[in-house]
């Protein structure tokens, strides 16, 4: 923000000034404290930047404004209007394109048609501005900095002038070598008014870099006057916050809001309303604004409080700057942080040293801000929760990492190279020194950053790593379970949105880590309890050989290769551009089928398939299998761990379909064999396991309980319903190229059509939907679930199932979202439906 006056001696020999700001700063070093307000609007002693400079100018006549405006300029209209509440008069101009400082100037040149000044908003100072003037007048120049001394030019231009004041010489941000002044340039400068001649319209046109060197080209004197008095470049966290210390300091003057209480040895001002409770301490200087409630025992010292706070019993306050309707709970310490607007502050929580909690933002009881950390506008720090690391992306911070799918994030911007360390030291301390522990990824660049962060992060705490580089999840998996390796890692892009990672942790039988296990991991990321090894104790990084070959003869000497071969099978197959690509052709071969590839190579661009490509990509499978007359078409997904079938005909099969057909096949070729199925699978799949004498057992829908039960005694099949198949008889976990294998090996001992097998399927009649919950009332569902069902028939497996003769109805929160799941099926689609529109209006009641 820039000041600029146009002034005129009047019959008193005063000064008429025309003011015009310059409000137009991001404020991007202030973020995030200017994220939600220009620059010039943030509060110092709970009084807009912007305001103190309007104050001054009212001090020594200024009352005629016009302000141009560029970042945000509806905070500042609606703040200021006309300026009649301030004693001004103010208006204002907009533009959407950045002129840099002088070429903002240039655009008031109307209003500039005398001697004007100009002054940097972005500054604290109660220097002379009437002395600077007089002494321009008296040099009869034509262009004058205001100039001043300070410690540490290092940061800012110095210039050198000779003994008339002349400047000699600037120096853009020099050297200690290159520092031959401590004079430097405040952004405050008086002009004449031909000076805007030399400044272009519309143009990016800054004063240091632009117009100075300009002017001097021409042969234009410009001349320094040393100024004294107090200035402070506000241009970051720590020189904000300084800002308000010295105001309450007095170190400068500035107005002050409030009623000043004279008590010896501190500065307190209490705004109206404001109350205090018993034993409270004030030391130093000490502002509470309008309207706050201060609790008992609480300290505060060289802080200021916006209007309309609460600070609960308790709770300490060190040179702090907290703005208005925040709350702050009891036995909270805040120790030398900016705390935005409406925050909420929870009791015994901790916020560190030059740490920023932007508007809007909650932090947990007993959670804690580490130093120098940032809390983007919105984002909520959860109960007992340590942060490391600026919250920018997302929703919050959680006190778990884990969700059902591993942990998720933001690719680099939530799950970043150092997370990934922390996240890689916390597992390492978890499964102890000399602990081996295996790791894989994708072909995305994203994912061979991530991990790599994640080895050093095991590596730094003494745990042994085996990188098996770029390899699908189910190679992975059969190395950690054949090599007795501790655990692993595999890192992969989203295959459902291109900004997301998704991280698995895998235990040392190859299946998903049990909740104990994530526990473990998150109690050491959150506490940071683990400590580095000695130089001579960090873990050794190796690189196995043979890892493919190993995987290739376990699946090839499990199926019956010679069946295969015999049957003469012709499929069509899109690998979906994952590196199963690389793979499963040689895999392929020792069956001795004809395979038609689609998308057999690797293209890290393409690893994410929204609805859309995924659609159009299924349907040319379909096209294509159907031209050819293959036996079946099968996509992979390209994390290799997923199917989707065509058949012979060309039609995809659903889902849904996919799981039913298998469970059919399976149930005929494997008598009297156990199955395994999500507990929100259709009713058909029971009536096809009964049909032949098998068994069905229901699982929760998380992966791990379904590995879980593919570990059961005659368990033959576990299958998802979402295109995922375990065949426990080879392994116990989730694996594509196994799946497709078995297939070819089931289909190719009995003639099966798969079009043949769907026309026979009893129908599915289940319907889903999902209803808006916040976290916050889903326990309070579930309870009322339970509370107004009791004399219902249910089944608790995962979630409530509530069975009414044939018909059924699931109700489960979801467990990354703030959704309730309802799952209904009855004898038609429409009786689903109204069974499932009849427990949303329920679950809308329960949640009050």
């Amino acid at each position: 923000m820039i000041l600029c006056y146009n002034f005129k001696k009047n019959k008193s020999g005063g000064v008429f000034m025309k003011a015009v700001i310059m409000a137009g700063g991001f404020g991007t070093r202030l973020r995030p404290v200017t994220n939600r307000v220009p620059k010039p609007m943030g509060p110092v002693v709970n009084i807009p930047m912007m305001e103190h400079i309007i104050n001054s100018l009212k001090d020594i006549g200024i009352t005629e404004i016009v302000s141009v405006l560029y970042f945000q300029p509806d905070v500042i209209i609606n703040y200021f209007g006309d300026g009649s509440k301030f004693g001004i008069k103010m208006e204002y101009l907009t533009t959407k394109d950045n002129y840099g400082t002088a070429g903002s100037v240039r655009m008031a040149k109307k209003f500039l048609n005398e001697r004007f000044m100009v002054l940097s908003g972005d500054v604290l100072t109660d220097i002379d501005l009437e002395k600077a003037i007089k002494w321009h007048e008296d040099k009869k120049a034509k262009s004058t900095i205001i100039l001043t001394r300070v410690e540490n030019p290092l940061a800012f231009g110095i210039v050198i002038t000779d003994e008339e004041g002349k400047i000699t010489r600037f120096l853009e941000k020099p050297s200690w070598g290159q520092v031959f002044s401590d004079t430097i340039n405040t952004g405050m400068y008086i002009f004449e008014p031909e000076v805007l001649d030399f400044i272009p319209e519309r143009t990016d046109f800054d004063f240091s870099k632009d117009l100075f060197p300009t002017l001097m080209k021409e042969g234009q004197d410009i001349h320094g006057h040393v100024a004294k008095g107090y200035w402070l470049d506000i241009g970051d966290i720590k020189a904000y916050r300084v800002a308000n210390m010295d105001v309450i300091k007095g170190v400068v003057q500035a107005k002050i809001p409030g009623n000043r209480k004279d008590v010896v040895g501190r500065d307190l001002w209490l705004g109206e309303g404001t109350t205090t409770g018993e034993d409270c301490r004030f030391e130093g200087g000490v502002l509470i604004g309008k309207n706050c409630k201060i609790g008992k025992n609480v300290y505060i010292y060289n802080s200021t409080i916006g209007d309309n706070c609460v600070i609960e019993d308790g709770a300490q306050i060190d040179h702090s700057v907290v703005w208005e309707n925040c709350f702050i709970g009891s036995e909270a310490y805040l120790e030398k942080n900016v705390v935005c607007r409406n925050v909420k502050i929870k009791a015994e929580a901790y916020i560190g040293e030059e740490a920023v909690i932007g508007d809007d933002c909650k932090v947990g009881a007993g959670a804690t801000v580490k130093h120098g950390v940032k809390m983007w506008p919105g984002k909520t720090l959860e109960d007992g929760s340590v942060l490391g690391a600026s919250l920018v992306w997302g929703d919050k911070w959680n006190r778990e990492l884990f969700s059902a799918h591993g942990i998720v994030g933001l690719a680099n911007f939530e799950i970043t190279p150092e997370f990934a360390t922390k996240v890689g030291a916390a597992m390492g301390a978890a499964l102890g020194k000399g602990s081996m522990v295996a790791t894989a990824r994708d072909g995305h660049g994203v994912s061979r950053l991530i991990n790599r962060a994640f080895i050093s992060g095991l590596l730094s705490v003494g745990v042994n790593v085996q990188d098996l580089r770029n390899l699908p999840a189910p190679v992975l998996r059969y190395q950690i379970n054949a090599r007795n390796i501790m655990g692993g890692v595999h890192t992969h892009m989203s295959p459902y949105d291109p900004n997301f990672l998704d991280v698995k942790f895998i235990d040392d039988e190859g299946m998903d880590f049990t909740v104990s296990k994530q526990k473990a991991i998150e109690r050491n990321f959150f506490r940071e309890d683990f400590s580095r090894s000695e130089v001579n104790e960090v873990g050794e990084l190796t690189f196995p050989h043979r890892v493919l070959e190993y995987y290739k003869d376990g699946l090839v000497n499990f199926v019956d290769s010679k069946a295969i071969a015999k049957a003469g099978l012709k499929i069509v197959l899109d690998y979906s551009y994952g590196s199963a690509s690389n793979i499963f052709p040689k895999i392929l071969s020792e069956y001795g089928c004809e395979v038609i590839a689609l998308n057999a190579f690797e293209d890290s661009k393409k690893l994410t398939k929204n609805t859309k490509d995924f659609i159009n990509e299924y349907n040319q499978l379909a096209e294509i299998t159907g031209s050819l007359k293959a036996d079946f078409g099968i996509m992979m997904d390209s994390g290799a761990e997923k199917v989707f079938l065509v058949d012979e005909t060309g039609t995809i099969i659903s889902k849904e379909d996919a799981q039913a057909i298998l469970v059919e096949i399976i149930c005929q070729t494997r008598p009297g064999c156990t199955i395994g199925v999500p507990v929100s699978s259709s009713e058909r799949i029971r009536k096809i396991v009964d049909k032949h004498k098998c068994d069905l057992v229901y699982t929760k829908l998380n992966n791990r309980n379904m590995m879980q039960v593919a570990e059961m005694e005659g368990v033959k099949l576990v299958a998802d319903g979402e295109g995922g198949f375990i065949f426990p008889e080879f392994q116990t976990w989730f694996d594509g190229m196994a799946s497709i294998s078995i297939i070819l090996n089931l289909i190719s001992n009995k003639e099966y059509s798969f079009s043949k097998i769907r026309k026979e399927l009893p129908a599915d009649n289940r319907v889903f939907q999902r209803v808006p919950c916040a976290w916050e009332e889903k326990g309070t569902v579930m309870r009322n679930i339970m509370a107004n069902c009791s004399g219902e028939e249910l089944e608790l497996i995962d979630g409530v199932k509530i069975r009414k003769g044939k018909s059924w109805v699931l109700l489960i929160p979801d467990t990354d979202k703030p959704y309730f799941n309802i799952y209904a099926e009855g004898k038609n689609k429409e009786e689903s439906m109204k069974l499932s529109e009849e427990y949303k209006e329920k679950i809308e009641k329960w949640k009050k």
